[in-house]
């Protein structure tokens, strides 16, 4: 199962957020470049990064640090926020991206993820955001009134490479991921599926490995706060 250290980017820093609030949030010390670094070192393959600034705008603004962290560590990027249309994608497809993950503008046009996955394959991840079953978007800001399973029904055909799928009510929380709704999604996916939101301990990794049709977690503020060592994560890395 492969580990994604995540880095959250909001005004050129590293940040986390409560439940996707960004008036709750922490900044930390480390810049991006330096914890990707950091990653590197320890072991890691796989980064998952959020362009905080990008999901607010629409726009690539940190496209150099992303850059910047391909070019310097040779780590495998999937990188999401705020990516709402192919020059986007081609952009961060140019500096080395595995995987460009689109989230409100493929839930809100279904279309735009068609032509994406054909246009870009084994590019495109689906990043699912849900809140008790139904899909959120716009930094989840909206809930979408749409039920994660019946969207993912739709779409299932289209060539998705990976999906992420977040428990917003877990995400910052450090209680678990949402297990058995992950579980669900990945039962249904024709794809492999990531999990993401609440990772809180070492036992969350463990039990993640267990589950069918799941590629990898994605591990945040766990690290940051010091509950997850990166020498014993990095262990369980595979």
């Amino acid at each position: 199962m492969k580990i994604f250290p995540a880095i959250d980017i909001k005004d050129k820093k590293c940040v986390r957020l409560i439940k996707g609030d960004f008036d709750n949030k922490t900044e930390y010390e480390i810049s991006p470049v330096d914890q990707a670094g950091k990653y590197k070192d320890h072991g890691f393959k796989n980064l998952h990064i959020v362009d905080l600034d990008g999901a607010l705008t629409g726009e690539t603004v940190n496209l150099d640090i992303i850059k910047d962290i391909v070019t310097k560590f040779d780590l495998k990027i999937e990188i999401g926020g705020g990516i709402r249309n192919f020059k986007s994608i081609q952009k961060y497809t140019d500096v080395g991206v595995e995987k460009v993950i689109l989230g409100s503008a493929a839930i809100k046009d279904k279309n735009f993820l068609k032509k994406a996955c054909e246009k870009f394959p084994n590019k495109i991840a689906l990043g699912l955001d849900a809140k008790d079953g139904f899909l959120s978007v716009s930094g989840w800001k909206e809930n979408s009134n749409q039920l994660t399973l019946d969207y993912l029904k739709e779409v299932n055909d289209y060539g998705v490479s990976r999906l992420i799928y977040t428990d917003i009510n877990r995400d910052g929380m450090k209680q678990s991921p949402n297990f058995e709704e992950t579980s669900k999604v990945a039962e249904k996916s024709n794809c492999p599926v990531i999990i993401s939101g609440g990772v809180s301990s070492i036992d969350d990794i463990k039990k993640a490995k267990n589950l069918k049709n799941i590629e990898g977690i994605i591990v945040g503020k766990a690290i940051y706060d010091g509950d997850i060592q990166l020498e014993e994560l990095v262990r369980e890395d595979a």
